[in-house]
């Protein structure tokens, strides 16, 4: 289905596919996908071939507290003040005949109309639901996908191993505190001089 733009032209509409490519590496939280990707980005490698996909999704509530009449009320207050301010405001820019006095009244009318809708409707729901909380939807790992002809040149970036494909002395492989200190340069093998055998 195609809908006409304004220009005259005909716009296709982009449906979600599952990106398509080679995993080259997978991690247990976003954050550590994430620094995967930007280490990419700063190894000059095409990001725009690289897609992070969460696999397992699963939703997870997470209990902030105890809900309390007083905890209401103050919620309530607050996001009534907020509403308030935002018609205060709105009315003396559009009216500047207003005096700030109207505009600390829209607080104080919204702060309590805040409190009350807040208080009323704790005791409606007060025994389905008597904390707060955070709903989050979160995966049990994270793959970076990039596409089948880079994915070699991925790993090695991913795995600490200079890209053979950027400008030398553009990127160096990451340090961390657990890696090894490399070994001793062996001496050169002396092969053109050997030395007579002894008696």
């Amino acid at each position: 289905m195609t809908t006409p733009s304004p220009l005259g032209g005909r716009n296709r509409m982009l449906f979600p596919t599952m990106p398509r490519g080679e995993v080259v590496a997978t991690y247990e939280t976003y954050v550590d996908a994430q620094q995967a990707v930007d280490l990419l980005a700063r190894a000059d490698f095409p990001v725009d071939k690289v897609s992070i996909v969460g696999s397992d999704l699963k939703s997870v509530e997470r209990v902030t507290g105890k809900l309390t009449w007083g905890r209401v009320a103050l919620a309530g207050a607050a996001s009534g003040a907020w509403l308030g301010i935002f018609f205060g405001l709105l009315l003396l820019i559009f009216s500047p005949t207003v005096s700030y006095a109207f505009v600390i009244a829209a607080v104080l009318i919204g702060a309590g109309f805040g409190m009350l809708f807040g208080i009323v409707s704790y005791a409606i729901n007060r025994r389905r639901r008597d904390y707060t909380s955070v709903m989050q939807v979160i995966a049990t790992s994270y793959s970076v996908l990039v596409d089948s002809e880079l994915g070699n040149r991925a790993r090695n970036l991913l795995g600490g191993v200079p890209d053979v494909q950027a400008a030398p002395g553009t990127w160096a492989p990451p340090a961390h505190p657990s890696d090894p200190p490399p070994a001793p340069a062996a001496p050169p093998a002396d092969d053109q001089h050997p030395t007579p055998p002894t008696a």
